[in-house]
């Protein structure tokens, strides 16, 4: 039997302090969110007399309907697009033991190394020159495109975990290779592509320079942008900018909550391979 020793007690302790180190700044985003702006006292103090109506003039005084929009549009969009060419390209990559696959995967991880900044000029010539500027696709572009060589990675990895045997049997059977992937291997990949999935959608919903970039001098604007525009104008107004976060949080923190168990799942059988 496991017996309750000083070091589980100090285990615990550090746990636990770890737990009201992550909590507290939702804490206090919660509380501030919640708060009338008549209530100017600490933002550790909690709030006695709650209200919502912090969220309704965030909304409307910040135009987060449409941001909110424009936000699920491309996200949704690029991390279809992302998971959809990263896991047919990381198929024969990882099943393939011909020279070009290994050339070809360390020439797809150089996406890896190359900070996009550099190029940043350059695509932003080429996104006006397409006449995407100022429009929600040109973001749905740049993401499709840079997102690929790490979902590429994460598929590349839990491909070579998985036994040929399946795909092998789907062979004998008289299925193609692109049709072994869609009936057979596809499936199998359901952990690691949750895992893609939001760790995708994370990065592409909290963008704020691109959006910045992309879409200044339109009607368009995604969440953070939207974000950002309270504190030149709502500067004073802390508790509209934290309503609004909080709204900016709640579809991403949704999503992860949904799909958390296949998430630990992708991340075991990535470290597994």
């Amino acid at each position: 039997m496991n017996r309750y020793t000083k070091r589980t007690l100090l285990l615990e302790i550090v746990m636990a302090a770890v737990a009201i180190a992550f909590a507290f700044p939702v804490y206090v985003l919660v509380n501030l969110a919640l708060r009338p702006s008549s209530d100017t006292s600490s933002p550790i103090r909690p709030t006695t007399s709650p209200t919502l109506d912090n969220f309704g003039q965030a909304w409307q005084q910040g135009g987060l309907g449409g941001a909110l929009i424009n936000s699920l549009v491309v996200t949704a969009v690029s991390v279809l697009i992302v998971l959809a060419v990263s896991a047919l390209a990381a198929y024969p990559l990882a099943r393939s033991t011909a020279h070009w696959s290994r050339g070809t995967f360390l020439l797809i991880m150089l996406g890896l190394i190359l900070p996009f900044q550099l190029a940043s000029l350059p695509l932003y010539q080429t996104i006006r020159d397409l006449g995407l500027l100022g429009s929600v696709w040109a973001l749905v572009l740049f993401y499709s495109g840079l997102q690929v060589p790490f979902t590429t990675f994460l598929y590349v990895g839990f491909l070579r975990a998985l036994p040929r045997d399946f795909e092998d049997a789907a062979f004998i059977d008289g299925c193609t290779p692109l049709e072994s992937f869609r009936y057979v291997v596809f499936p199998m990949l359901k952990p690691i592509t949750v895992t893609a999935l939001v760790l995708n959608a994370v990065s592409v919903w909290n963008d704020f320079f691109t959006p910045l970039l992309y879409l200044s001098g339109s009607t368009n604007q995604t969440m953070p942008v939207a974000i950002a525009g309270f504190f030149g104008q709502y500067v004073s107004d802390w508790n509209l900018v934290f309503a609004a976060l909080l709204i900016s949080i709640v579809p991403v923190l949704a999503v992860y909550l949904a799909l958390q168990r296949s998430i630990i799942n992708g991340f075991a059988g990535g470290l597994k391979g």
